[in-house]
């Protein structure tokens, strides 16, 4: 994981992600920004109902987890009067898988980013992998 965060969230909800802030290589995309692009990208009034989660962007998944990202926390779906004192839910985008698949593609990249950071969010606002299957956003 990279440990320090790159901005502070301003009166969102949420906080982009957390990086160390390491350039890229020249002709590489910018992943943390294409990170923090995803979540721009969300209508305003849908990411101001974000709560209480950080984004973080980590190189690998745990061994022997095929993951390209993973939502951990309480989804907004589930939040009693009694979420109080939580620490944030975690959104953690592994940036080695997702190069290794899309990588060759800086465009593909980009979307595949995307559409995975976006993935995570639906969780964090209590949509289960069967509905976005039902919904066709798999």
């Amino acid at each position: 994981m990279r440990a320090l965060p790159r901005r502070q969230p301003s009166g969102r909800g949420y906080a982009p992600f957390v990086s160390d802030g390491t350039p890229t290589a020249p002709g590489e995309i910018d992943f943390e920004q294409s990170v923090e692009d995803a979540v721009e990208s969300l209508p305003p009034d849908l990411r101001g109902f974000m709560s209480n989660v950080a984004i973080f962007v980590e190189e690998e998944p745990p061994p022997g987890m095929p993951l390209l990202g993973l939502y951990e926390g309480y989804p907004l779906t589930t939040r009693t009067s009694g979420y109080v004192g939580v620490p944030p839910d975690r959104i953690t985008i592994y940036q080695g898988p997702l190069e290794r698949l899309y990588g060759d593609d800086p465009e593909r990249l980009r979307r595949e980013i995307r559409r995975v950071v976006l993935h995570e969010i639906a969780h964090h606002f209590g949509i289960s992998d069967e509905r976005l299957l039902e919904l066709d956003r798999y």
